[in-house]
């Protein structure tokens, strides 16, 4: 019997095999709606279950303790206990007074304090651009005041507190702390001058006058900026605190002019003289600069003139620059000292001679910083700028002479030899900062297009 069965098994699988290999959509179908029937009677069967709204509820109650149990609310509104702060600059005429009202503050003790502290008189009173912040209460009573002023170029600053004390008095120290680089992007558009549209753009002076030296050799910044020319800068910002105190080395520039783009990187080799380079790795340093003071507008050029005080129409065989009394003057190229002295009209003047039957003359100083026999190089300081001699005001008279006869310096200086570009060893390193200094100028570039729409 139980063999019957099995062969009758093995024929039935063997039926409902061939069926479903004949009819496999009804096969699939019939499952399909087993399993919804399945289903439903799955959720039949959940639906059957209690009713929440009907579940008994308990309520459970803890006290947490207040992070401010100690103190009132009344406290709280009475006194809240902020702390205010401002910022600003000392200027030649400041007192007392002066300061501490630009910085909203009113207290008679810490005006009468500043007053009386030897430090402060020092380091504060009529000494003009360092940096000031000031903390007060809420009542604008003075808590901290804080000067900051870097007094040369050891990379530290100074930093002179006042603080009040727990019994209202007043105290004054002065540390010393490194000051942090950091780097700034700047653009601006020429409207009438350069200073002017360095100005627009908050661009620092010392930036705007490296920027002039740095193109001088390839933009005659005197004839031949355009309305319209564009310049980004990416700059040194040397910092306290945060604060900026002042600005440092030019790092790169571009400068559209006239329909053509120049533009400059800041890169020093191992172990060799830092210089400027275009982005493609040449040179721009000259063997002459194209003028011996930082610029300045030119009183007088290369050409004729009437005499100031001779009064007579005659040939002007130099140039004249405009400078204030003082004004540091530096030689254009790597040179001897031919000549330091009293010269008739020119007064105290200094001439250096250069390769090539060069010669360099710097007349009306003030005073003289070389002497004759000595070295110099491009850039040296060897005097400042006066107005001893045939002079009727502060300014340096500049003479270029090749073979003994006067030529025009701005033509000399551009037309002189460049340096060598970047050597090989040093190819990757530049390249990697110039593709860096590429995007940042192009930042800063863009910055200006944003701010102008």
């Amino acid at each position: 019997m139980n063999n019957g069965l099995t062969t009758a098994s093995l024929a039935l699988l063997d039926q409902l095999k061939h069926l479903a290999q004949k009819h496999p959509k009804r096969i699939t179908a019939a499952v399909a709606a087993v399993l919804l029937t399945g289903g439903g009677g799955a959720f039949a069967v959940a639906s059957l279950g209690p009713d929440p709204a009907q579940m008994p509820v308990s309520t459970v109650t803890h006290e947490v303790e207040s992070l401010a149990a100690e103190v009132s609310l009344a406290e709280l509104l009475d006194n809240p206990g902020f702390s205010l702060y401002r910022s600003d600059v000392t200027r030649s005429a400041d007192t007392p007074e002066a300061i501490l009202e630009r910085l909203g503050v009113a207290d008679p003790a810490a005006s009468s304090f500043l007053r009386s502290n030897e430090l402060v008189r020092q380091n504060v009173l009529g000494r003009v651009g360092r940096s000031l912040t000031a903390e007060t209460t809420d009542d604008h009573r003075l808590q901290r005041l804080t000067a900051r002023w870097a007094p040369d170029d050891s990379g530290n600053f100074k930093r002179l507190v006042v603080e009040r004390q727990e019994d209202d008095s007043f105290t004054a120290r002065i540390e010393t702390a490194p000051l942090t680089v950091g780097s700034r992007l700047a653009s601006g558009t020429i409207r009438s001058s350069l200073f002017a549209a360095t100005d627009a753009a908050s661009i620092p002076d010392a930036v705007a006058v490296q920027l002039a030296e740095v193109f001088s050799g390839q933009i005659d910044f005197r004839r031949a900026l355009r309305k319209g020319d564009r310049f980004s800068v990416v700059y040194e910002t040397l910092e306290a605190d945060g604060e900026p105190l002042r600005s440092g080395r030019l790092l790169s520039a571009e400068f559209h002019n006239n329909g053509k783009t120049f533009d400059a990187l800041w890169f020093q080799e191992p172990g060799g003289k830092g210089s400027y380079y275009a982005l493609d790795g040449q040179s721009m340093r000259r063997a002459y600069l194209t003028s011996p003071v930082a610029y300045t507008r030119v009183s007088s050029g290369f050409s004729m003139r009437m005499h100031p005080i001779q009064k007579t129409w005659r040939a002007h065989l130099g140039t004249d620059l405009a400078a204030a009394h003082g004004t540091p003057v530096r030689t254009v190229g790597d040179g001897t000292v031919e000549f330091a002295g009293v010269q008739n009209g020119y007064g105290n003047v200094v001439y250096v001679a250069h390769a090539n039957q060069h010669v360099t003359v710097y007349a009306h100083l003030s005073r003289i910083d070389v002497r004759k026999g000595q070295s110099v190089e491009q850039g040296q300081l060897i005097g400042a700028v006066g107005a001893t001699g045939w002079a009727t005001g502060p300014h340096l008279h500049f003479e270029f002479r090749v073979a003994g006869k006067h030529q025009d310096p701005m033509t000399i200086a551009r037309q002189s030899e460049a340096a060598a570009p970047i050597t090989g060893a040093s190819r990757k390193a530049f390249e990697q900062l110039a593709a860096n200094m590429r995007v940042q100028l192009s930042a800063a570039s863009l910055a200006q297009v944003a701010s102008a729409e």
